[in-house]
């Protein structure tokens, strides 16, 4: 077997903070980010909006069920067709535990589902990615807890993985021992999203989704190589440059460096494939997704602004350049019953003719910003 051991080839929303683990949950969702720099950043929410929104575009057909919260969307390498991840079950628990529904799905550009595969194997599948070679990667951000596995009995080998499919579904790699939690190379911990190197083919996983409050938080960039070999760590739990607090998605820019999503800290990093800190933007808020196209235009989601863990700044969709991190478009949340702050999809992907598409959490379901 080529690489190491560590490589085997093989409709109500519920109002809560989505997108946490179940571990901590309580804790994390209501704790306040933001670091010093961050805090003194005026909020940003406002701009243009030349999109038309489009809820529910998706359709899930066949198996005949209602979405479960979803993290993650990516573009297929066709450029229009759409790759999604659910969490089987609505609300944050128990997500696909004791089901055997499929949690990857694959829409034509009309949102008719195409196939869908995955079922059994996930515990809460989260980010999505799709490779140069049109393989989908699925990232499953949690494993199961002691109260789960009593009622959930032989579900202990998932979670804290992540799975390369072919675009049929066969599982060609997984990274990271099922149902194990810990540090590669022969684990991972809870692992949020995952790319592939356009250039060579590297891939790297962030980590982790677990409770900030945790005095052994995980915040990390794990990469290996296109065998699956463990390569290096970038990056450590913290507030600092370099340092993550739930590296929540990341993507490359045309120049080959590494932008992630530091959601805890209020933040954009941009880093080398080495981990070499080169800055940061504070105006894109809270961010629990980003995409970017190929004129470096940078495509935000914030899914958990409020009033108590980031003062002042609105959920919403913020699009600016990474030459000067200025946002010049701000798309503002979904209207939600029972909720001042509304809500907005977590995950976000943009097809070739500047559609935009996020994973809804909350909401559930794909929604479509389709250009005016």
């Amino acid at each position: 077997m080529p690489g190491s051991a560590f490589v085997r080839i093989s409709t109500a929303a519920l109002i809560v903070v989505v997108g946490i683990g179940l571990q901590g949950l309580r804790t994390h969702a209501q704790q306040r980010g933001g670091t010093a720099r961050t805090d003194l950043v005026t909020p940003v929410n406002s701009g243009a909006n030349p999109y038309r929104v489009i809820r529910d575009w998706a359709q899930l057909q066949s198996e005949a069920r209602l979405w479960g919260g979803s993290n993650g969307v990516a573009i297929d390498r066709d450029g229009k067709s759409v790759w999604a991840t659910d969490r089987c079950s609505p609300g944050t628990a128990p997500g696909c535990l004791g089901t055997r529904a499929n949690p990857v799905h694959h829409f034509d550009e009309s949102g008719k589902e195409i196939r869908s595969f995955g079922g059994g194997m996930f515990v809460w599948p989260h980010g999505i990615h799709v490779d140069r070679d049109g393989n989908v990667w699925v990232t499953d951000a949690r494993a199961a807890g002691g109260d789960e596995l009593a009622k959930f009995p032989g579900e202990d080998k998932k979670g804290s993985v992540v799975v390369k499919f072919s675009p049929d579904g066969t599982v060609l790699m997984t990274l990271g021992t099922p149902g194990v939690r810990g540090n590669p190379p022969k684990a991972l911990t809870d692992p949020t999203d995952v790319v592939t190197d356009p250039a060579n083919g590297d891939v790297y996983v962030a980590e982790s989704h677990t409770d900030v409050a945790d005095p052994g938080l995980v915040g990390r960039i794990s990469v290996f190589d296109k065998r699956g070999k463990f390569l290096r760590g970038i990056g450590t739990s913290g507030t600092g440059p370099g340092e993550f607090r739930t590296p929540h998605a990341i993507e490359f820019d045309s120049h080959g460096r590494l932008i992630v999503a530091d959601r805890h800290n209020h933040r954009i990093q941009i880093l080398t494939k080495q981990g070499s800190f080169v800055r940061e933007y504070d105006d894109f808020g809270r961010t629990s997704g980003l995409a970017i196209d190929r004129s470096d235009v940078i495509y935000t989601t914030d899914s958990e602004s409020t009033a108590r863990v980031h003062p002042g700044w609105q959920r919403g969709i913020r699009i600016g350049s990474l030459k000067d991190g200025k946002v010049t478009v701000f798309v503002p949340p979904h209207a939600l019953p029972n909720s001042q702050d509304g809500t907005m999809g977590e995950g976000i992907a943009i097809d070739s003719a500047g559609n935009i598409f996020t994973a809804e959490a909350q909401l559930r379901g794909v929604t479509k910003y389709a250009r005016k």
